[in-house]
């Protein structure tokens, strides 16, 4: 038993080595937690809009990372975005996006139309 505590204890992260951001305790059940509220979340943007279609696809992709892998290690392999905390992070925020873009809606057309030849940019124009 002794040994095994020891050894328990050797591959068990104690710091992230990051200010402000502590070893999460579990964190694959709380990414695969987040992950399936964001894409229930996702289902209130329309299809046709692009922000949905992106994260719908990157949560998707990042889910069966984490579903398809027990160990930490090799889902932050995997996914290559920093440590399992990180990744975290940036679940959560994703998540706080979707509420803001629901607020915003900017798939919806513009209250007035933009200028002629907004996006149109030369550099002779510029000179």
């Amino acid at each position: 038993m002794f040994a095994t505590r020891r050894l328990f204890s050797a591959v068990t992260k104690k710091t992230t080595g990051l200010y402000g951001l502590p070893v999460h305790p579990d964190p694959r059940p709380h990414l695969i937690s987040i992950y399936k509220d964001t894409l229930v979340q996702l289902e209130q943007i329309p299809s046709h809009a692009v922000y949905r279609q992106a994260t719908s696809a990157l949560t998707n992709h990042r889910l069966n990372v984490v579903q398809a892998n027990e160990d930490v290690s090799k889902i932050e392999e995997q996914l290559d975005c920093g440590q399992i905390e990180e990744i975290v992070v940036q679940a959560v925020e994703e998540r706080k996006l979707i509420d803001k873009m629901l607020e915003w809606k900017p798939w919806e057309p513009l209250e007035t139309p933009a200028p002629k030849n907004q996006w149109n940019y030369s550099w002779n124009d510029q000179q």
